[in-house]
């Protein structure tokens, strides 16, 4: 599983012309999900994407988490972050979960940010919609956590 954070001033997502889900300061996710991924994964990548220290502290290092700061999480599917891109100048998707299996995982992962953080801190994107993602990078400050095989 792969999650692609950026520390945002303010970020949301449109499907259709509607506003679907909006945060201010926060983390936008853009989430990718795995063939092989499990809800360990979804756990373990939402534990660390809330504790992972990208907010600057009193003496302006990165040393406070989402949690520390009770910031908001906006987590938008992210298909292409699965993509196999070692060859060739297509993306394959081999490696990405199927969308019944995605979708599920997607659900969790919310499910967990959520009880975690506060249905009032979490918003998200739309499942196999064609969105359209406005955010504003504080920083620019931006990374790749991935992880696999946890279960």
């Amino acid at each position: 599983m792969k999650g692609l954070i950026q520390r945002v001033s303010e970020a949301s997502v449109t499907v259709d012309g509607q506003s679907v889900g909006a945060i201010g300061r926060g983390v936008l996710l853009l989430l990718g999900i795995e063939r092989d991924d499990g809800p360990a994964e979804a756990k373990e990548l939402c534990r660390k994407i809330l504790s992972y220290r990208i907010f600057p502290d009193e003496q302006g290092r990165m040393n406070r988490s989402l949690q520390d700061i009770g910031g908001g999480l906006l987590v938008v599917p992210q298909f292409t972050l699965a993509a196999d891109t070692r060859s060739g100048t297509r993306p394959g998707f081999s490696l990405a979960a199927k969308p019944e299996a995605a979708n599920e995982l997607y659900r969790e992962f919310v499910q967990e940010a959520t009880g975690c953080l506060g249905a009032e801190l979490v918003a998200e994107g739309r499942f196999g919609a064609n969105m359209q993602v406005q955010l504003v990078n504080d920083g620019p400050v931006t990374f790749m956590l991935e992880v696999n095989g946890v279960s």
